[in-house]
């Protein structure tokens, strides 16, 4: 987990690796990509989140996090209303497609090597993030998600697992949904005045409950200095009636701590 640091060349080689290596899946794959959408929403919400689009960030400038709103509703308005057929596969990126000037993404944040920087497209990680939490609360497969390798802030407020995340850059890291039910979900995302909100929607209401947990959190000192952070994330699924049907491990995280992991103690008597 010690960080590797690139030279721009290789960084610039590499990303054309992989992202080489992913058009030659497309092109390969059987996969059954789901494209179609209806405005016609189906009834029944089987999950929802929403997550704050402005957010007061330590060394970020806020027109990042205003651009992020603008990038934000270019990609929304490419899966908003799709239906995922059963069988059927949603890829992030094959939807979304490459961000560029010329189809209207400006520079927003993006983190790199645990650092903030500005980029053509950046803050769509908002948007994965809760389509995959969402995916987790609902019959749909995570048939691809990659985890965050750096923890940036620290635990104020937060009030999902560590780690339920999932990062994306395109088209390398990407996310996708499987839907392996017998009936279609629908997604449905957009933007009110102070959120990014999402729906997945079903034509029959929802015959569970998911709770999402983490176990094994710890934190290690690492032999180079820094410090690493672990969990286990997992799910368990209830039936209506409240009873416990599947406990089942999810994925892993670690990631690189950014700051510091302990704080000193404060002077007690300033707080009575």
């Amino acid at each position: 987990m010690k960080p590797i640091r690139r030279s721009k060349l290789r960084a610039w080689l590499g990303v054309r690796y992989y992202r080489f290596r992913r058009y030659t899946e497309w092109w390969l794959s059987d996969d059954k990509v789901a494209r179609a959408r209806s405005r016609n929403l189906l009834p029944h919400v089987i999950a929802e989140h929403r997550s704050p689009l402005l957010r007061q960030l330590k060394d970020v400038d806020m027109w990042l996090q205003h651009n992020k709103i603008t990038n934000l509703k270019l990609a929304v308005s490419r899966i908003d209303s799709l239906i995922l057929q059963p069988g059927e596969t949603f890829s992030f990126w094959r939807l979304v497609g490459r961000p560029s000037r010329r189809k209207g993404y400006v520079d927003g944040m993006i983190l790199h090597y645990g650092k903030f920087k500005h980029g053509v497209g950046g803050g769509l990680c908002q948007l994965t993030n809760l389509l995959y939490w969402m995916a987790l609360h609902s019959p749909l497969e995570i048939r691809e998600r990659h985890r965050h390798s750096y923890d940036v802030f620290p635990d104020s407020g937060r009030t999902q697992p560590f780690g339920s995340g999932a990062t994306c850059s395109y088209n390398y890291l990407d996310l996708k949904l499987y839907n392996p039910g017998d009936e279609p979900v629908q997604l449905h995302v957009f933007l009110d005045d102070e959120n990014l909100v999402g729906e997945l929607r079903a034509a029959s209401p929802s015959l569970h409950r998911y709770e999402v947990y983490e176990r094994e959190h710890q934190i290690t000192r690492e032999y180079w200095g820094g410090h690493i952070r672990h969990n286990l994330i997992y799910r368990r699924i209830y039936n209506l009636n409240g009873e416990l049907i599947e406990d089942s491990y999810v994925t892993e995280n670690h990631a690189l701590m950014m700051y510091e992991p302990l704080l000193e103690a404060g002077d007690a008597s300033k707080c009575e």
